[in-house]
């Protein structure tokens, strides 16, 4: 008899099935929705999870679906909804892409229409709940990721970014993609401190770093040696001890540990690496920072900026 139920962004790529997989295969009462932008994907893929396991369609890149869903999400005839993993993300290698509502893709998906959904979702949560925001180990500029350094320079800024990197050196599409994780771990901390002085104290939010995952999805768009190497040499150095370089199952297992281990209820404003919980990047503490996203995206998502 299930017991509770766990949203998973972006449940039809690796981490996001795999830590589908991992829930369910604990056999602790869990029911999983994952969605996909893709229907009949999401719905084939949670089909492939077993009975315990829902696909339904979402679309990250449009604000207007994100609050069509999570005002349509019910759990009617489902265990109430205890827990949310911000797992979908994009990353795009070059050039500058919107979306229909006029803000940079990365920021807008990665980031905006997470917020969007936590924010809708939050007064239809079971206690005690928790939200997990999957980030990158790349937000922090001291970990030789070979990626370039975030540019966090104000929320408004990377809604509409100019054409040009915001630093003036390297592609512009994977330095987005790292401000976003550095988004994404701000958001986590923020969330966290606006929870524990608000109205849903019994919930918690954490961010999450997988590691590099080669041969995944989210390198789709890497093409010649880049594309070649993430797809047959990066993968072998999963078994080489020290680096932050894991299959997806190895990730989702930590991943989904998050979500059903009873020693981390009430651990809230963390950042884990793995199952470690480390220390996040400089910037990751910044208040100024923090309040200037905080601010800013919920207005650009139509929230006000105290939950209620």
């Amino acid at each position: 008899m299930t017991a509770r139920t766990v949203l998973i962004t972006g449940g039809t790529g690796s981490l996001g099935y795999r830590a589908a997989e991992a829930i369910l295969r604990a056999d602790r009462g869990w029911c999983v929705v994952i969605t996909g932008r893709n229907a009949a994907t999401v719905e084939d893929t949670a089909r492939r999870l077993g009975s315990d396991a829902i696909g339904l369609q979402l679309d990250l890149a449009s604000l207007e679906t994100v609050r069509e869903f999570a005002d349509k999400f019910s759990t009617n005839g489902l265990p109430p909804l205890h827990a949310i993993v911000c797992n979908a993300g994009i990353q795009i290698v070059s050039g500058t892409r919107s979306t229909v509502d006029g803000f940079e893709e990365t920021f807008a998906v990665n980031h905006l229409a997470h917020l969007l959904l936590v924010r809708r979702l939050l007064p239809r949560m079971a206690t005690p709940g928790r939200v997990v925001f999957v980030a990158s180990d790349t937000h922090d500029p001291t970990k030789p990721t070979g990626m370039p350094a975030p540019a966090y320079t104000t929320a408004a800024d990377l809604a509409h970014p100019t054409a040009t990197d915001p630093e003036g050196t390297g592609p512009s599409g994977r330095r987005r993609y790292t401000t976003s994780k550095l988004c994404n771990v701000l958001t986590a901390y923020e969330l966290a401190r606006q929870l524990d002085t608000g109205p849903y104290p019994a919930i918690t939010s954490n961010a999450f770093d997988p590691g590099l995952m080669p041969g995944t999805g989210l390198g789709r768009d890497y093409h010649g040696i880049q594309g070649w190497a993430w797809r047959n040499l990066l993968p072998s150095l999963t078994v080489v001890p020290g680096l932050n370089i894991h299959t997806p199952r190895r990730s989702a297992t930590a991943l989904a540990r998050l979500i059903l281990d009873p020693e981390l209820e009430g651990i809230t404003g963390g950042y884990f690496s793995g199952r470690r919980r480390i220390a996040s990047s400089a910037d990751s503490y910044d208040r100024k920072k923090a309040t200037d996203l905080w601010t800013t995206s919920n207005k650009l998502v139509g929230q006000s900026a105290t939950l209620a």
